[in-house]
């Protein structure tokens, strides 16, 4: 997974909220378990009607999808991180997430931004007005950026850790394999700590 610092991008606006994890990447498209060229599935059926925004040139290229509320509500589907990242996304904001959706998301190298109803505003009049505007997402400050503003938002510190080393937690705990590996050896000749 890259580690996620900073981005800076153009954004695509999509603002309908409660987009399911079945709009992200409809089922037929489940069968496949490696991430490479999901992209393709990335809101499928959605796609299909005239004016949707990842059909605009805009959107080519851009990095941060700024979506409605309650983003990625629905069942558990990993291939929905996945068919974002093939893609090119590497954020997504919105004004709430659902919970498996923003872990799976964390877990594939997609940062969430949850914003208050006012930054999400702005964001989307950006996308859609002035469409080359570049907009920030500092991991490390917690901040988003854009010309004249800027918001903070939330993150589990664990989380953000893992993002900032490109690691899910399996590789967290591989990254501390050594001192694991001693711990374990002390403990199984009696030691105490």
């Amino acid at each position: 997974m890259t580690p996620f610092t900073a981005v800076t991008s153009r954004a695509v606006s999509l603002p309908l909220d409660d987009i399911d994890t079945d709009q992200i990447i409809p089922a037929r498209f489940l069968t496949a378990t490696t991430r490479e060229g999901m992209g393709r599935y990335l809101f499928a059926d959605l796609r299909k009607k005239e004016g949707f925004p990842l059909n605009t040139p805009d959107a080519g290229g851009a990095a941060i999808l700024v979506a409605g509320g309650n983003f990625g509500c629905g069942s558990s589907r990993e291939h929905a991180s996945w068919a974002l990242a093939d893609f090119g996304f590497r954020a997504v904001v919105s004004s709430s997430f659902a919970d498996i959706f923003r872990s799976n998301a964390m877990k594939n190298g997609i940062l969430p931004v949850a914003v208050d109803a006012a930054t999400l505003g702005t964001l989307h009049s950006l996308a859609v007005n002035a469409p080359d505007t570049p907009i920030t997402i500092d991991l490390e400050r917690q901040t988003i950026s854009w010309p004249g503003g800027s918001d903070e938002f939330a993150i589990d510190p664990f989380a953000k850790q893992c993002l900032l080393h490109g690691v899910d937690e399996l590789g967290y705990l591989l990254r501390h394999e050594g001192g694991i590996t001693l711990y374990e050896a002390h403990r199984d000749r009696g030691g105490t700590s």
